[in-house]
């Protein structure tokens, strides 16, 4: 490493503590954790694996380095088993064009359908996708709904060539193969076990992406405040702050508080306030209640 980005990383001290107390939960979770009693175990380790899917996030962005192969590197092993590091750097930024979020087609990471496709959708379908519009329905069912669709639309992309997604997915295989191998071999949780901890890992990640975006005809006013300070903010690395992460995607997680509450008003003026106070609010409103339509509420007709 340069210096230059010795100093870049040293000025981050935070993401590479971070980075450190989440790869030593992950070992202590799946080892010491795991043989006290392996509920604990479970629990630890997908608690650091959704950990290491915001810090895979840190590094897209450019974090702790200004190098991204040295920041890959740092996130490479696949904790999480189901998504390619490179698989969601391209689909993460894609979304971060913004005048398209939400747009059934043109963003990566939109719930949302076509009207016409959810019109020839079978009633089964409809009643998944439905629950999954439920803050409940997606802890229980979104890890399988959104690992179905992106394994769909990545072997649709590999069929057609698409530049980049094959790679991903062979550069994965020795990214997971690690974590298999740990598991397998040198870990005291079973394979079962670890399996049902990256599930638990992925359905609270899905907490944070519940309400992050909304339909709106205006596309500053899409995306969310979560002025939440608990537990939850922290795995998420302030990503709560939603808005504040879109218009500085190059600020690491950190200063992202300090950031909002300089500027709250002009953040809330931003995004037509969508704005909700914490992640118990959301539960209150919406563990039961759908937050929208699974079809695009704005969408063209025709």
């Amino acid at each position: 490493m340069s210096e230059a980005l010795k100093s870049r990383a040293a000025g981050e001290w935070p993401t590479l503590a971070l980075l450190a107390a989440c790869y030593g939960g992950w070992v202590l979770g799946t080892t010491w954790a795991a043989a006290l009693w392996l509920p604990l175990g479970i629990a630890l380790t997908a608690v650091c694996v959704a950990l290491h899917s915001s810090l895979c996030h840190e590094a897209l962005h450019g974090h702790p380095t200004g190098d991204d192969r040295v920041n890959e590197a740092l996130v490479f092993p696949a904790l999480a088993l189901v998504i390619p590091y490179r698989r969601f750097r391209d689909t993460h930024l894609a979304h971060h064009r913004d005048e398209h979020l939400t747009d059934p087609y043109d963003d990566p990471e939109s719930n949302y359908l076509d009207p016409a496709v959810w019109a020839g959708l079978p009633g089964w379908a409809r009643w998944i996708l439905t629950a999954n519009n439920t803050l409940a329905g997606r802890l229980v069912l979104g890890p399988l709904v959104g690992q179905v669709a992106f394994l769909r639309d990545d072997w649709r992309a590999i069929r057609a060539g698409k530049p980049g997604v094959l790679g991903a997915w062979l550069w994965h295989i020795p990214a997971a193969g690690l974590v298999l191998w740990w598991v397998a071999s040198a870990a005291a949780m079973p394979v079962w076990a670890y399996l049902l901890a990256v599930y638990a890992a992925l359905s609270i990640l899905k907490i944070r992406t519940f309400l992050e975006h909304r339909a709106h005809e205006k596309a500053r006013g899409r995306t969310v405040i979560i002025e939440d300070r608990g537990p939850l903010a922290l795995i998420f690395l302030n990503n709560n702050l939603h808005v504040v992460h879109h218009m500085h995607p190059r600020t690491p997680w950190y200063r992202l508080p300090a950031l909002y509450a300089a500027h709250k008003a002009h953040y809330l003026g931003r995004n037509e306030g969508y704005l909700f106070r914490s992640y118990g609010e959301i539960f209150r409103k919406h563990f039961l209640r759908a937050k929208d339509p699974v079809p695009h509420p704005l969408w063209p007709e025709g």
